[in-house]
């Protein structure tokens, strides 16, 4: 019987050859699990836990990723990082998440995500002008209650004696009260990042699992659209000040290149995590794709690519009339991974350049039968397998999926997935 590290081995190979349009022994298989996990431990073992136990204690979602490992094995796995700790958010005072026990009284939902504006539409060229600045003193502001301190700081003018302001401004109280409360949330957020990495340790150790990712990553076009204008703003904005937009896209461009390979280095795989959501056919033209979406995002893709990355990139929706887009990657470099893609034309477009994965069904695995997961997994691996290139994966995160639909998803792919 193998190994841990044989296990880990051979797991890693399976993706590597799945990227390089290689048939590898199995069709890899690598779903995206948010709290099914939670779910999964509820239902079948004495671990009770709610998701907001675990946002609360990162501790218990490492107990429940262990009883989800035990009896799953994914060829890539994640680590509990997306429950974003409850202490940190408290601390900061993030404006833009709802979560069980402070919003609603749901223990078993999921924080929500609130969109809003935090740039105002005549702030693009002053976030523009300087990023940094901007951030820091109206974004981070808006962004969380207990750091309007930052508001009244900053190091822009500190030349000559400049510099007597700037340092003066740090007796204010609220500043004082907002430094405080950075080093304390920093604290919260340093253990909780030295808690994921020692999870990943554990996860190869126990399971030999390799971790999903090194880092993640989003398109310049939708970190200004998700985090700054939001999803209506920015899509107005390429109507009513395309040139401001494109100015701005340009330096979240360049910072995004660098900030992301820095992120990564050192991990123990190559493949970072890229989240698509704007650029999706029922969102904006092939015209406005061309102009607003893809060229940013496709530069930082071939930065990554170079600094000997590979980008999996995760797209939401459907890019049904974007494909051919994607055939300007270089071949062999990127995994992508569709959500309602149909996966037939994907493979016809790109088979042989480009691996990519996807996509059972949410739908399915939550209402369907047993059997309906089993043809589904079949249909995309008779689809999609032959010649390689393809990684099985849920169409998108799986929250409360029935347990055999799950069961019968891995099962399928361990026989009728091997070559």
């Amino acid at each position: 019987m193998a190994n841990t590290q044989e296990l880990y081995d051979a797991r890693l190979k399976r993706v590597s050859d799945a990227v390089k349009l290689i048939e590898p022994d199995r069709v890899p298989i690598v779903p995206v699990f948010q709290a099914f996990p939670v779910y999964y431990a509820r239902e079948r073992t004495n671990v009770k836990y709610t998701i907001k136990d675990l946002l609360e204690d990162w501790n218990k979602a490492g107990e429940v990723y262990d009883v989800f490992y035990e009896h799953f094995k994914p060829d890539l796995g994640w680590n509990p990082i997306l429950f974003f700790p409850t202490p940190y958010m408290e601390s900061c005072g993030i404006t833009w998440f709802r979560w069980p026990g402070k919003h609603f009284d749901d223990t078993m939902t999921m924080y929500q995500y609130i969109e809003g504006d935090y740039m105002k539409a005549d702030e693009y060229p002053e976030a523009t002008r300087d990023l940094t600045k901007f951030m820091m003193n109206k974004w981070m502001p808006r962004s969380f209650a207990n750091l309007q301190g930052l508001a009244k700081v900053d190091f822009r003018n500190a030349m000559w004696f400049g510099h007597m302001g700037e340092i003066a401004a740090f007796s204010d109280p609220e500043v004082i009260a907002t430094f405080e409360t950075l080093a304390k949330t920093g604290k919260i957020l340093m253990d909780w990042f030295i808690y994921l990495g020692q999870y990943e340790a554990h996860m190869k150790e126990k399971f030999g699992i390799p971790p999903l990712c090194a880092g993640f990553a989003y398109a310049p076009f939708d970190m200004i659209g998700d985090s700054m204008r939001g999803t209506t703003e920015i899509l107005m904005d390429m109507y009513d000040r395309p040139d401001e937009l494109l100015a701005m896209i340009d330096v979240v461009t360049e910072n995004t290149i660098a900030d992301t390979i820095a992120g990564c280095q050192g991990q123990a795989v190559p493949y970072v995590y890229w989240w698509l959501h704007k650029g999706v056919d029922d969102f904006m033209s092939n015209a406005q794709f061309e102009k607003f979406y893809w060229p940013s995002l496709k530069k930082t893709i071939l930065g990554v690519i170079d600094a000997g990355l590979t980008p999996v990139i995760y797209v939401e929706g459907a890019y049904n009339s974007r494909l051919e887009y994607l055939k300007e990657i270089p071949p062999k470099k990127v995994i992508f991974n569709f959500e309602y893609t149909d996966m037939a034309a994907a493979k016809k477009v790109l088979g042989g350049h480009s691996c990519i994965a996807g996509n059972v069904k949410a739908f399915t695995l939550s209402y369907g039968s047993k059997e309906d997961t089993v043809n589904e997994v079949k249909q995309l691996i008779d689809t999609c397998a032959p010649g390689g290139g393809y990684i099985l994966d849920t169409g998108t995160m799986v929250d409360d999926a029935k347990v055999e639909n799950i069961e019968a998803m891995f099962e399928t792919v361990e026989t009728y997935g091997r070559r």
